[in-house]
């Protein structure tokens, strides 16, 4: 199936969806119209549209569906940016910036409640595996949000709980996204966990990447500041690996800027990211990141699937991967 048509059928939804009544207060439904507006890449409903088609020609059914997955993602947004007090969203203001904190949490509950009323339209006879499966979804996407914030105080934190912490946080509902157009679409149990298996290695390598871009992508094109990680002492793969391996001078050297409470941030990114370079850093998280990627094609590449069919997931994964931004 043709990305660009998925695509374009997924905005046309977005733009017919219903917000409440004619009666209904503005102040609850303004601020989802506003964030789902902001667009995005669309990439979790995509997936499960592509997902769809990998088993049917009736890939619409599983428009609105599609739609949940995305409503419930921007609904974590919401709440992530009043936990993180963040101004701005892809350019924007905030939801919580724009109008206030109360605001966003209702209006993020309301989204919530969105997503149910159209995770509700699937097929009677795939109805309870689904919303099984979003239940356990979303109650793992919490647990990693909540590892997340827990790690900020954490003294350490060892690859195998930051690995842990994104699977949940960000890579199952990617898993979920591809899962639930596999449901939609009537595969059978094996193809379904195998296509959920490849969601979840694609996002573990997406975030992965990230990471990595966030020390030594280009500021042009990476969409936000390069070294952000390093300022705030996020402990990302590449901080974990660092403090590893760092001995002697090295590790000394990383401390003081670990420690450090009043500091240049562009000193402290240059320091931080030649420790970095000193060390491999770049290219430990680079294997791991290929070893990910390269777990997902092999996954994709036995589905029991026409590999025509399977093409277009295959090309969009790869543009992803290459991506820059």
């Amino acid at each position: 199936m043709n990305t660009k048509k998925l695509l374009q059928a997924l905005e046309e939804a977005f733009q017919q969806q219903q917000y409440g009544t004619s009666s209904s207060p503005i102040e609850l439904y303004e601020p989802v119209k506003y964030l789902m507006a902001l667009g995005g890449k669309r990439l979790r409903p995509l997936m499960t549209l592509m997902a769809a088609s990998l088993f049917t020609d009736e890939w619409q059914k599983a428009l609105k569906p599609a739609l949940a997955v995305e409503f419930f993602h921007n609904f974590t947004l919401m709440h992530d940016d009043i936990m993180d007090k963040a101004p701005l969203r892809r350019g924007k203001p905030t939801v919580n910036a724009k109008w206030n904190d109360n605001i966003a949490i209702l209006s993020g509950d309301a989204m919530l409640i969105l997503a149910y009323e159209l995770i509700n339209t699937v097929e009677d006879a795939h109805l309870r595996q689904v919303l099984n499966r979003f239940n356990r979804t979303a109650m793992e996407v919490f647990e990693g949000q909540q590892l997340d914030m827990s790690f900020e105080t954490a003294e350490t934190v060892t690859e195998e709980q930051y690995i842990e912490m994104i699977r949940l946080k960000t890579s199952v509902l990617l898993g979920f996204a591809l899962e639930l157009g596999a449901i939609v679409g009537d595969a059978d149990a094996d193809t379904t966990q195998a296509l959920y298996d490849f969601g979840i290695c694609v996002g573990l390598g997406f975030q992965l990447k990230d990471d990595l871009l966030d020390v030594f992508g280009d500021p042009a094109k990476f969409g936000k500041q390069v070294g952000g990680d390093i300022i705030s002492n996020k402990k990302t793969f590449m901080l974990i690996e660092a403090l590893l391996k760092a001995e002697g001078e090295t590790a000394q050297t990383l401390h003081h800027w670990l420690n450090a409470t009043a500091f240049d941030p562009t000193e402290k990114v240059k320091a931080v990211t030649e420790i970095y370079e000193q060390l491999g850093i770049k290219e430990i998280a680079t294997q791991k990141i290929n070893y990910y990627f390269d777990k997902a094609f092999e996954l994709l590449e036995n589905l029991p699937i026409e590999q025509s069919r399977k093409e277009p997931l295959r090309s969009f994964v790869e543009i992803l991967i290459d991506r820059e931004v």
